[in-house]
């Protein structure tokens, strides 16, 4: 397990989600006013300060995919960070052949998981080959000991390097002119405002499409079941150190300071929601807002019965999951479902 340092100088409260069995954490003062935290099942913070990663470490390498024929390899960004991504393509293609690139942002709020976590491998092979596309899986820092926006800053510099022409399978098989966003919970949250920073660039390839599963937004007024968790407010205020909490503007797409919808520099935009998930209404509102506003492109939205947040990559051989992958391919390629 890997083990972090950490100073924590203010009193937070938690709730944990296992399944779908909202329990309470522990939060104790020791004498010496040092915290001891449990955010399971994903970190401790232990009475002496140190931070350790429960969950989301696990790490499984690149290579052939025998189940879907793709290929995959590491390669780094910005060696000054350590800035890296897995970068994926159909073992399959020829020569010359030009595909659509998504580049990918995991979830795990912010705090847990990587490119390499197995169940993202397995779930980005899946996708590749679905689709037939070039993937970039970015591993961008986590907090607490890189606080955003460094997960932000991270995933642009990596928009940007991918972009850079550096990298071989970039050059010789992407087509830029089908540039895709895509990420589940925090990856999605981070879709979307690189969506309106490339709109802000002069130098950066137009977004055909972003592709959003489960969207992590919040805000301090519940939405629908929201009423009943406090553990995702509590749980930004740990990620970024902001006196405006869950209505921060890069957890509340609707807050005051957010930018206007109407702005979001893409042509089409998937959402896919799960019944289950607290998360639900959110990406819901993000539906309607979008559609209600003065922005110009299309929008479709996806809701699986029965399912909890990003089902797909704890259940990647499920029905459900394969229907959504499929979903998400059609989406890419600009078929009609």
């Amino acid at each position: 397990k890997e083990i972090l340092a950490l100073s924590l100088n203010h009193s937070l409260s938690y709730f944990y989600q296992t399944d779908t069995t909202i329990n309470c954490l522990s939060l104790m003062e020791s004498t010496k006013k040092q915290l001891s935290l449990e955010v399971l099942p994903w970190l401790v913070v232990h009475s002496d300060g140190t931070l350790e990663r429960l969950a989301g470490t696990e790490v499984c390498p690149p290579g052939l995919d025998p189940e879907t024929g793709v290929l995959s390899k590491d390669i780094i960004i910005d060696p000054k960070t350590d800035l890296s991504a897995r970068i994926y393509r159909p073992d399959s293609i020829q020569p010359g052949q030009k595909l659509p690139v998504v580049l990918y942002f995991h979830g795990g709020a912010f705090l847990i998981s990587s490119a390499s976590l197995p169940n993202y491998h397995t779930s980005i092979n899946k996708l590749v080959a679905q689709a037939n596309i070039i993937a970039v899986s970015v591993n961008y820092r986590l907090a607490p000991e890189h606080p955003l926006p460094t997960a932000y800053e991270d995933s642009w510099n990596a928009l940007q390097g991918v972009q850079a022409g550096n990298e071989p399978w970039i050059n010789d098989y992407a087509d830029f002119n089908q540039f895709f966003l895509a990420g589940d919970s925090a990856g999605a949250n981070i879709s979307h405002h690189l969506a309106f920073r490339a709109k802000q660039s002069d130098h950066t390839v137009k977004i055909k499409g972003i592709g959003m599963i489960h969207p992590y937004f919040w805000g301090t007024q519940p939405v629908g079941s929201e009423v009943t968790d406090e553990a995702r407010k509590q749980m930004w205020r740990f990620v970024c150190p902001s006196d405006k909490g869950s209505d921060d503007p890069w957890i509340n797409p609707f807050a005051d300071g957010s930018p206007n919808l109407e702005g979001l520099e893409c042509e089409r935009v998937i959402i896919t929601v799960a019944e289950r998930d607290i998360l639900r209404e959110r990406g819901k509102m993000y539906y309607e807002k979008l559609v209600n506003s003065n922005w110009r492109g299309n929008v479709e939205i996806m809701e699986t019965k029965g399912k909890d947040h990003v089902f797909h990559i704890f259940e990647p051989n499920c029905d459900e999951a394969k229907e959504m992958v499929r979903r998400l391919a059609l989406f890419i390629n600009q078929v009609e479902a």
